[in-house]
């Protein structure tokens, strides 16, 4: 199998939080069998271009959030804390809520059997290396889960299918499957059940 290089070139870092980066993303297939993702068309490489998910769209303020739901902020479990984090990592309140329900269904001592924990289900390393000192802490949790969803969305140049199955399967095997959904039955559930109820939040329904 060939190696797997990803190409960013400045996608990322030339854009702020409140301006996710779009465009294009191509890839390229060299002698020696290696894959390298950019967003470059270079037509001597026969770049290819990948097919992109709708962007995740800004996430509005919290406030016309809650006008827009018609004041049922409070309905969902952990609404203060979801909303909180949402509004520090630029997500949509709706998507945290939605992974959280396909997660652990709200319950903050979900362990799963490979050991992810907490509401949003944090494996022991991701939680260590997003700062998140107490898994079973529902703030620290959500707020971790948001971070990596964030980080997770500019990887992939904020393409949401790629992004949720990387929360599930891990970027390594979206990568390692040519930027695509891998072909894992547990991943090829997971991510139209997380856009159904993401869509149907979003929609008040």
């Amino acid at each position: 199998m060939g190696r797997v290089a990803v190409v960013l070139l400045g996608m990322i870092a030339a854009l702020g939080p409140a301006m996710p980066a779009y465009g294009d993303i191509y890839r390229e297939v060299a002698a020696d069998g290696s894959i390298t993702l950019t967003n470059v068309y270079r037509k001597e490489r026969k770049s290819v271009r990948l097919r992109r998910e709708t962007p995740v769209p800004p996430a509005m303020p919290v406030a016309a959030a809650k006008k827009q739901r018609g004041g049922e902020a409070g309905a969902l479990p952990y609404a203060a804390l979801v909303a909180a984090a949402a509004a520090e990592h630029g997500l949509p309140e709706a998507l945290l809520h939605a992974l959280i329900r396909a997660e652990s269904n709200y319950d903050p001592h979900a362990v799963s059997p490979k050991g992810a924990a907490g509401l949003m289900q944090l494996m022991p390393d991701t939680a260590r290396e997003l700062g998140v000192a107490d898994v079973w802490d529902p703030a620290a949790n959500i707020r971790g889960g948001a971070r990596y969803l964030k980080r997770l969305l500019e990887m992939f140049d904020q393409d949401l299918s790629l992004a949720v199955a990387a929360y599930n399967a891990g970027p390594g095997a979206v990568i390692g499957s040519g930027s695509a959904i891998p072909p894992f039955a547990e991943t090829q559930r997971y991510v139209p059940k997380v856009l159904e109820h993401y869509r149907r939040l979003q929609s008040g329904g």
